[in-house]
């Protein structure tokens, strides 16, 4: 397979329109709904057989949903700040009458009785939501491989990956499967495929966006073309849900004040972390530019040296083996077959882990957590790739398709999952074969706002993209 086609730059199909245009237009009565709808069905009846981005696709579902948001902003009643915008929402969020596959043959598909948090402030705030998308088995890759699904697919080129775990998120929101898109985000979960898919991809601070269950370091986030658009999205996903257990204090921040400058921030640069694979030349390029472009804008920006240690992320890796080993080692050998291989050797070597090599490897979180969180504190933000590469081949199940070597690529945002601070991918640039790079900008914790304030600015002295590619 080859790069899908570019879009004409005169081309501004509907399925194209930011969350921020429609809610706009809905409410001028320009456009409606349904029309929008119809528009993202048929982007993804054009895309869906080549991407595979999407699981549980109901268009009637969809239009019907979209008639009810017709009906309310006639009566200018709309139900909330993206009433009929089309949105997924990643399949391991749960949503009411829907199995959740996680992306493994070895799962039962039982309904879910209720709707997650994300999913229940979508669906009561108007979003019309569109389908599933899809992840690898357990959300335990950055790939878009899955025992479950056919094999996702990145949209710039269609032999490469869209990585993961949100991989169906990342390769929907760069094809234009509407505007908005939710993933999940325990290790770099968002931003990687944010970044290798171009698009914008915010972990908030932990606790931010209710989820259910709750994990440490897990956190839900919007995946989007822009970033109004994914704060526009926070406004919705960070209102309360009792049922999360570890969610911040609800807080009215403006998400939408995004209108600020950079000049006088101090910004670390940190283009070496301390742990995985070398920063490739391309996308070293790519985020010293970025930097260089801060410091035009006024910024005071000066090298961060690295921060994280092979014992951290190896530490990490062994806990995720036994934590995988501990829901899976129960399944009957049939369901346990059915798994994606390198997943399951992966799991399966957990079983052979000591008690105190487990805990030695919990312990490593909180490890992280200091050193991510002292290598922040001179700081108001840092930026650094998303990650070490852009995107590899679409059938591998990582960068290094070892089991034994699983997380070399996650160096640079594993630290602020463990550390509870917000990050978020913004696309910084090219590779000379047209591949996105990912700009990485973290923030204290609890400082979403200057976060989203800076990705802002970003698009602004970055200027216009390249036309995303289309299908069909």
């Amino acid at each position: 397979m080859t790069a899908a086609s570019p879009a004409s730059p005169a081309s501004h199909a509907l399925a194209d329109l930011t969350a921020c245009d429609l809610v706009a237009a809905y409410e001028a009565r320009r456009l409606s709904p349904v029309e929008v709808t119809q528009a993202v069905i048929a982007r993804i009846e054009a895309a869906e057989p080549t991407l595979h981005a999407l699981w549980a696709f109901d268009p009637q579902a969809a239009l019907d949903a979209a008639q009810a948001s017709e009906a309310r902003w006639a009566k200018g009643e709309p139900a909330g700040p993206i009433d009929g915008v089309p949105v997924t929402i990643k399949e391991n969020i749960a949503t009411k009458g829907l199995g959740m596959p996680l992306g493994t043959a070895a799962r039962d598909l039982v309904p879910s009785a209720l709707d997650a948090p994300p999913a229940a402030r979508t669906r009561e705030a108007g979003g019309v939501i569109m389908a599933r998308t899809t992840m690898p088995d357990y959300g335990m890759l950055s790939s878009g491989l899955s025992s479950f699904h056919d094999l996702a697919r990145n949209p710039w080129n269609t032999d490469l990956n869209p990585g993961g775990s949100s991989a169906g998120a990342g390769a929907a929101a760069a094809a234009g499967y509407g505007p908005l898109h939710i993933g999940t985000d325990i290790g770099g979960s968002i931003r990687l495929p944010a970044g290798w898919c171009g698009v914008v991809g915010l972990k908030p601070s932990f606790g931010r966006v209710p989820i259910d269950p709750p994990f440490l370091g897990r956190v839900a986030g919007p995946m989007t073309r822009t970033v109004a658009d994914a704060a526009l999205y926070m406004s919705v996903l960070s209102r309360p849900d009792t049922r999360d257990t570890m969610c911040l204090p609800p807080a009215d921040l403006p998400w939408l004040d995004l209108d600020h400058g950079v000049a006088g921030l101090r910004i670390g640069l940190v283009l070496d972390c301390g742990v995985g694979a070398d920063v490739e030349p391309e996308v070293r390029a790519a985020i010293e530019r970025a930097a260089h472009a801060f410091t035009e804008a006024g910024a005071i920006v000066e090298e961060a040296g690295p921060f994280l240690t092979r014992e951290m992320l190896d530490g990490l890796d062994r806990f995720w083996r036994a934590r995988a080993w501990s829901d899976i080692g129960s399944l009957p050998e049939a369901k346990r077959a059915a798994i994606l291989p390198y997943i399951r050797s992966w799991a399966e070597s957990g079983a052979a882990l000591s008690g105190e090599e487990v805990y030695r490897g919990f312990a490593q979180i909180d490890a992280m957590r200091k050193a991510t969180l002292t290598a922040s504190a001179p700081y108001d933000l840092l930026i650094s790739p998303v990650a070490p590469m852009p995107t590899y081949p679409a059938d591998r199940a990582s960068p290094t398709n070892d089991w034994q070597r699983p997380f070399e690529h996650i160096g640079f945002t594993v630290g602020f999952n463990m550390s509870e601070q917000p990050a978020i991918s913004v696309n910084c640039g090219y590779t000379t074969s047209g591949l996105p790079i990912g700009l990485q900008i973290a923030g204290p914790r609890f400082a979403d706002m200057a976060v989203l304030q800076a990705a802002a600015a970003f698009e602004r002295m970055r200027g216009p993209q390249r036309a995303w590619p289309v299908f069909g």
